[in-house]
């Protein structure tokens, strides 16, 4: 079963994909980044370039012939995505197909329409009976 975890409270929800992505890619997990916003793929495409000075994640758009092999994938469709391990959502609403993946990580940040569509998300996914996990980033950083 497909598990999920929200993170609230991120002060760039953007930076924080960035962080998660690393981190999962960087512990061998294949990472799909569903964007359905074109503006908002090419900014997190251009973030992980440059957001670890010493550390390059590797990744390609979902339309590229390596997108099979590489362990980031960005794409605007959750069917183009070739990997089922995490899902990354970096859009408004529950992605469509979402229960392929093993791991789902929605990523809320400080503005109210951010956590009004963070809200109905989560009550989609309990509603549907997965298992939810949240994590408080203001916790974490002492705020």
């Amino acid at each position: 079963m497909t598990d999920i975890r929200f993170y609230h409270n991120a002060p760039d929800r953007l930076r924080v994909a960035c962080v998660l992505t690393a981190k999962a890619s960087g512990g061998g997990r294949r990472v799909s980044v569903f964007a359905p916003d074109g503006s908002v793929a090419r900014h997190f495409d251009q973030m992980l370039w440059s957001f670890q000075p010493l550390a390059f994640v590797p990744h390609v758009a979902a339309g590229s012939p390596l997108a099979a092999e590489t362990p980031v994938v960005i794409g605007s469709h959750v069917d183009a995505l070739p990997h089922d391990d995490v899902l990354i959502n970096l859009g408004t609403d529950l992605p469509t197909g979402f229960e392929r993946f093993r791991l789902v990580i929605e990523i809320v940040g400080p503005g109210d329409a951010e956590r009004l569509a963070a809200r109905t998300r989560f009550r989609r996914y309990k509603d549907l009976g997965f298992p939810l996990d949240t994590h408080d980033l203001a916790q974490r950083s002492g705020e």
